[in-house]
């Protein structure tokens, strides 16, 4: 249930406290709950809210002046699902960074208030195992991406990560592999000039496609035999270790297999083509396909 004021939390932590031998009162110098012990020669204050918001805090920075001892306490609300005040993981460590302890407080229909601490004034935060590791994944992140192709704040949108500009420079040499593979096959017209756009090379590459068939056509209708058997012959796609030394990616391989982006076809064992996605994002990328291509 829901509290109206935040003077519904004094009564329930004036005596959680009280069990733990403090002689409490209210409303001392503008402090909602102060506490007196006789072992401590530090006072225990408690500043009180219906929820966790940023004037609570501030409030409780301001108190740490007066004792090292401040909680700040609020309502616990199972019914608010998502809610800001319901990420108690991340308000304690919050808390803890400042130096400044946390209590919820649960109120029930047919039973006495729960009162629970979260965090100990001064408590120091416990240490991330995962934090060197994740730090290590963001300068990996950092260093292999050739340039800023993200604007900061972005939200729902195809971010350029290392992985995606490493796809591209594999579609990229696959796209050309196949162009050379057509040109050493004399059909001609499938190989772009050296300077030519990635969407120009997609054109291309398709022309080499079509010329491709075409020739498979003459050679049913009579062409000669010695072309007709070397285009047959001809393996389709290209290989991994092929596009792994064309593109500079070690781990190629890896992003055909995994084909992540839809943008590659295993045409056969250990052979890949692209894909009318795998072409379409090379017309999309343009930008940052021109610049892998300058660094293969």
């Amino acid at each position: 249930m829901a509290i109206k004021q935040e003077t519904e939390l004094y009564a329930p932590l004036k005596g959680f406290f009280e069990r733990q031998g403090y002689e409490i009162k209210g409303e001392v110098r503008t402090c909602d709950l102060v506490g007196i012990r006789e072992d401590e020669a530090q006072p225990l204050i408690v500043e009180m809210k219906k929820s966790f918001n940023l004037a609570l805090l501030l409030q409780g920075i301001e108190r740490l002046r007066l004792s090292p001892n401040v909680y700040l306490a609020v309502e616990r609300v199972r019914e608010k699902k998502g809610a800001v005040n319901q990420r108690w993981g991340e308000l304690s460590g919050l808390c803890r960074r400042l130096g400044l302890g946390l209590i919820t407080v649960v109120f029930y229909k047919t039973k006495a208030p729960l009162v629970e601490v979260l965090a100990e004034p001064g408590e120091a935060p416990p240490q991330a195992r995962s934090a060197v590791r994740r730090r290590e994944r963001l300068l990996y992140e950092f260093r292999e991406r050739s340039g800023d192709y993200n604007t900061g704040g972005s939200t729902r949108v195809k971010l350029v990560t290392a992985y995606r500009e490493k796809a591209l420079r594999v579609a990229l040499a696959l796209q050309a592999l196949e162009a050379e593979a057509a040109d050493a096959a004399g059909l001609g017209g499938g190989r772009a000039s050296p300077g030519c756009a990635p969407g120009t090379a997609v054109a291309a590459a398709g022309t080499a496609a079509t010329d491709t068939a075409a020739a498979a056509g003459n050679a049913a209708a009579g062409a000669g035999p010695a072309a007709a058997l070397s285009r047959a012959e001809a393996p389709r796609g290209v290989t991994p270790a092929a596009l792994r030394k064309r593109s500079g990616v070690p781990g190629a391989a890896a992003f055909l297999q995994k084909n992540y982006y839809s943008w590659f076809f295993r045409v056969g064992r250990g052979r890949y083509t692209l894909t009318a996605a795998g072409r379409a994002a090379l017309i999309e990328y343009a930008t940052i396909a021109e610049i892998s291509a300058a660094k293969l």
